[in-house]
This record gives C-alpha cells, sequence and structure tokens, in this order.
C-alpha cells in the first residue's frame, strides 16, 4: 500500500516578529544536521522549568522529602513520549495541531478546544507574572505589587526580540537556561545533599502518594512538567527547520528532532529534579517542612547555607526562569490563535492580551491573601493546566495514530498503547483531583 505525502509546508509557521527558518543540508554530517535541528526542543523544555514548577517543587521537597523525586522523573519521561509525537506530526503534516483541529473539528467543538488553550495560556502567564514578580520582590526589595507591575512591562522585551531571528531566539533562550542551570548546581554544591537518599527519592513508591495532599502535589508536578500549550507550540516551531519534500529526508527530520526533544527535556529533568533535591536537603532534613512559598525558601537559605550568595543564585534563576517562560508563551499563543481563528494579530498585541488577562488573578490574589497568595496561586495554576491536558492530548494522540493523515509516520503499536496509557492516567489523576473537591 502506498502512502502520498503530505506536501510540506513552504512558510511554516513562525511569527513574524522571530521569522527565520533554518534550512538544513541533508548532505551535511550527522553532528551537523543535529546541531541544525536543536533549538526547537530548548524553547519547549523552557515550559518545563517555569515558576509554577518551582513552587510544586518547594513544597513537594520541603514536605515529603526526596519521596516524590519518581513522579519528576516519570512526569518528564512522560513529557518526552508527548512531546515527541508534537514533533512527528508536524513534521508529517506540515501543520500544527490546533491548524489540524480547525480542519478536522466541527467548529463548535474547535472553538470549544480554542477557549480551553487560552484559559491554559492563561494559567501558564500567571505562573510567569507570580514568578518573576516574586523575583523582583526578593532582588529589589519592592513590594509584590510593584513586582507584578513591573512584569506588565515585559512587552518591551517583546519588541526588543523582534525582527532577531529565531536562532538568535534560541541563543537567548539557551543563556537563560544555561543561567538556570549553573546557580541550581551551585546552590547544590553549597547544601551539600546526601546523594543515596537523592537516588532512592527516584523509586517509583505508590505509598508516598496515597494520600490526599501529595496526590495533589503529585498532580501540580504533572501539569507543571506536561504543559498543554507546549502540545500547540511543539507542532509549529519544529517546522522553523525547512527539509526535504521527500520520504526519507522527513524521516531524517523526524530522528534529529527526536535528539533535540529527548536532550532538552533531559535538561529540564535535571534542573526540576534539583529544584526538589534543594528543598528536601535544605528545609525537609533540617525540620523546616512547612516551607512552602517560594520567598521563604529564599530567605531561609541565608541561615542554611552560610551566606546571601545562595539566595541571590535562587533569586537570578527564578527571574530567568520567568522572562524566559514569558516568550515562548506568548509564540504559543499566537499558534494557538492563528490555528483556531485564523487570525494572526503582532506579537507584542498578543502579549497584552495574555499578560493583561493574568494580571487580572495576580492582582486580586495579592491584594486578598497578600505574600501568602504567590504559593497558593502558583500550585493551583499547574492544576489548571493538568485539568486542561487531557484537551489537547487527545487529539494529538488521534491524529498521531490517524494513517490517512500520518502515512508512514504513523503512531506503531508499542506508541500507540504508551500514548492513551498516559491519557489514561493523567484522565484518572484529574478525576480523582475532581471528585476530591466536590465530595
Amino acid at each position: 500500500m502506498k502512502f502520498s505525502l503530505p506536501k510540506i509546508a513552504t512558510a511554516p509557521f513562525c511569527p513574524p516578529e522571530v521569522a527565520g527558518s533554518v534550512i538544513v543540508d541533508p548532505k551535511a554530517s550527522f553532528f551537523k544536521r543535529a546541531l541544525m535541528f536543536a533549538g526547537p526542543g530548548l524553547l519547549i523544555s523552557i515550559g518545563y522549568m517555569d515558576p509554577g514548577n518551582w513552587a510544586t517543587a518547594i513544597e513537594a521537597g520541603s514536605r515529603y522529602g526526596y519521596s516524590l523525586l519518581f513522579v519528576v522523573l516519570l512526569a518528564s519521561l512522560a513529557g518526552m513520549a508527548v512531546q515527541c509525537l508534537c514533533s512527528r506530526l508536524g513534521i508529517a503534516t506540515g501543520k500544527d495541531l490546533a491548524q489540524l483541529c480547525r480542519e478536522r473539528y466541527s467548529k463548535r467543538s474547535a472553538r470549544t478546544q480554542w477557549l480551553l488553550a487560552e484559559i491554559s495560556i492563561i494559567a501558564t502567564d500567571l505562573a510567569e507574572v507570580l514568578g518573576c514578580a516574586l523575583a523582583f520582590h526578593l532582588l529589589l526589595g519592592v513590594s509584590l505589587t510593584t513586582g507584578i507591575v513591573i512584569t506588565a512591562f515585559d512587552t518591551l522585551l517583546i519588541l526588543a526580540l523582534q525582527n532577531r531571528g529565531f536562532r538568535r531566539l534560541e541563543a537567548i533562550m539557551l543563556a537563560l537556561v544555561a543561567t538556570i542551570g549553573v546557580c541550581f548546581f551551585i546552590e547544590l554544591v553549597l547544601i551539600k545533599p546526601y546523594w543515596p537518599d537523592v537516588l532512592s527519592g527516584f523509586t517509583p513508591s505508590l505509598a508516598a502518594i496515597s494520600d490526599a495532599a501529595p496526590l495533589y502535589l503529585a498532580i501540580g508536578i504533572l501539569g507543571a512538567t506536561v504543559m498543554p500549550h507546549n502540545l500547540y507550540l511543539h507542532t509549529s516551531i519544529v517546522q522553523t527547520r525547512l527539509i526535504g519534500k521527500d520520504l526519507a529526508s522527513k524521516q531524517d527530520a523526524v530522528k534529529l528532532a527526536r535528539i533535540d526533544t529527548l536532550g532538552s527535556l533531559a535538561l529540564a529533568l535535571l534542573v526540576n529534579a534539583a529544584i526538589l533535591v534543594l528543598a528536601a536537603a535544605a528545609f525537609y532534613k533540617t525540620g523546616h517542612t512547612d516551607v512552602v512559598e517560594i520567598q521563604d525558601a529564599y530567605h531561609l537559605l541565608d541561615p542554611l547555607v552560610g551566606g546571601a550568595f545562595a539566595s541571590i543564585l535562587f533569586g537570578v534563576a527564578l527571574l530567568a526562569s520567568g522572562q524566559s517562560s514569558t516568550f515562548t508563551g506568548t509564540i504559543a499563543g499566537q499558534v494557538i490563535m492563528e490555528g483556531y481563528l485564523n487570525l494572526r494579530i503582532p506579537c507584542w498585541q498578543r502579549r497584552l492580551i495574555t499578560r493583561g488577562l493574568a494580571l487580572i488573578p495576580a492582582f486580586v490574589g495579592v491584594w486578598l491573601m497578600g505574600d501568602d497568595a504567590i504559593g497558593k496561586l502558583l500550585i493551583l495554576s499547574q492544576v489548571v493546566l493538568s485539568l486542561q491536558l487531557p484537551f489537547a492530548l487527545y487529539p494529538l494522540i488521534r491524529m498521531t495514530d490517524d494513517k490517512q493523515l500520518m502515512g508512514p509516520f504513523v503512531n506503531r503499536l508499542p506508541t500507540r498503547i504508551l500514548a492513551w496509557f498516559l491519557f489514561a492516567v493523567i484522565s484518572g489523576a484529574n478525576a480523582w483531583l475532581i471528585g476530591q473537591w466536590l465530595f
């Protein structure tokens, strides 16, 4: 049976403000082609280590020590599997997930999916607002409300990066990710965790999540790791690598994109695990099991480590995390809006809309609950993302299972079983969480 390959997009989606695709030379060496493909996975990995991850990992580490490290590991492995599906869908079809949903579902279903996707974007941006505002509060000494106001001006950053080219954007994001990684590496050296206990935390344990509180955190970790907007984003930005139209070129592209994805998300796994390990070693092991707020962690690092250096590194890494997530969230918002509504607006306008909607709950939460609102809102935002995830994951799996759409790139049986298993686990965990709220 012969498959007809979908035509490759001659102008794959990339916001005009960051246009500049990478032409991959099929005659180049494997190493050089891999370098050309490196980048989209890095942008996706940023969403895996945004401020929302910090809140869930810090509370998990301080309350339960290293026992929930296996949740971080399993969530990251699930993310790798899901993001590989995304890259294959984008390469095989030349379209992103939002565009395909608009084409293949009824208008009512597509609009519902768009609305849910927009909620996930707002929840993501809420975490970025809170994370950056807290970083400004910790590093500059301004109030949280002032920090939130400062985050409203990060649109200037978006404007400054316009027309810089996608490769330039990826380089800037790499610098921010490297900043986060270096900061946590130094902090772990200073805090000196007991590594045998750390390794034991990666062993899966149902007993560790048998109670409602750790399970709530585990679902929050899942929502903070596998984020709905990343599914839409990855299917789009993987198309910034221009490849040949023949089957061999596309197969090579899928393989190179998989390497990029696995390598980038492995880095995100290390960062997320480092946050939890830092919290467990610094707080749980010293009896500070009530440290559930990021600002508490920042201030307590001074006396526990023996100086202000670790706290400053913590604040710098938090700021880098929030700022890097801001830009990828903006691109994801454009992908979703254009794909579902066939509507393209300038990048900075999209930034204003999303940030404006995120500022409202941030201001209200801080005004009503004070500084304690940060941690609660961050974790709530990640649970909201987890609840939204099945609505993006279902069409992704269905489409990559569609032989007529994917041709030779359709999911094989082991991949299909794994994908639907992940969908069942995520949906089941969310159903349990809703049940806890209702009953």
